[in-house]
């Protein structure tokens, strides 16, 4: 087995935009008009991504724990910003339960993951970056999907609702049914995720070991622990933030204070 990755000369790397082109046919036959948003995603991950491998540099030649702290904290907060930006209408206080969650569920796994699952240094940037980076992206991604599930089934049953407070029912009582469903909602994808792996798909934290020449029974341990990880952490992350901003939603005389 080969253990050196083949480089990618910059002329066969530019061959993959190629592949656009595909997706401008494919889009242009259905008459979609998305395809200047196609290669302006296409041109926003790239810079962005350049952008990343070139401060990701600099910190490995620099393992100091000042730059590894300050990108988990860029991660987070663009994490908070995204998930507010999707959801611009909540609560100050549901705002902070969101934040909270993400906050609490990304460096509590990413702690966690390093220093007892690998053993490694909670500052080596080798892993806790990458590793922060793929919690982040799923946490972010998981508490989007569980508040949109919320906020839709309150929009849904909000006449339910005023009808159940008007009968006598505690708004904790009335909103719990929506929170559990909204949970189960943003859980699905990554359980279905994990239901698929291995099968259906060869991960791409796996793959990218096995293409860098780490073995693949090496690659497989590491893969099945961090699908451990985005699941707890999209459980620990959108449970914080809805448990704890729900309570937002009503006051003290037992009245809605619903989201606009």
């Amino acid at each position: 087995m080969n253990n050196t990755i083949t480089t990618i000369t910059i002329s066969r790397f530019l061959a993959i935009y190629i592949l656009l082109l595909v997706i401008l046919l494919i889009m242009k036959k259905n008459n979609i008009k998305e395809s200047k948003y196609l290669f302006i995603s296409s041109a926003r991950m790239t810079f962005q991504l350049l952008l990343s491998g070139l401060i990701l540099t600099f910190i490995f030649k620099n393992p100091k724990p000042i730059f590894t702290i300050f990108y988990i904290g860029i991660m987070i907060s663009y994490s908070i910003f995204r998930v507010y930006n999707k959801n611009p209408n909540l609560n100050k206080t549901f705002k902070k339960s969101i934040a909270l969650g993400l906050i609490v569920s990304i460096l509590g796994i990413i702690i966690y993951f390093v220093a007892v699952v690998v053993n490694e240094d909670l500052f080596n940037p080798q892993y806790v970056i990458p590793i922060g980076g793929m919690l982040a992206g799923n946490a972010m991604t998981g508490v989007n999907l569980g508040i949109k599930a919320f906020n839709d089934r309150l929009s849904d049953q909000r006449d339910k609702m005023e009808s159940l407070l008007n009968f006598g029912a505690h708004p904790k009582d009335i909103l719990r049914p929506l929170l559990n469903t909204s949970l189960e909602t943003a859980l699905i994808p990554t359980l279905n995720k994990m239901a698929g792996m291995g099968i259906v798909s060869l991960p791409g934290m796996m793959t990218g070991q096995i293409l860098s020449g780490t073995l693949p029974m090496t690659a497989i341990l590491y893969q099945i622990a961090i699908m451990i990880a985005i699941a707890t952490v999209d459980s620990l992350s959108v449970f914080i933030a809805l448990y704890l901003g729900y309570k937002s939603l009503y006051n003290e005389n037992l009245q809605w204070v619903l989201n606009d």
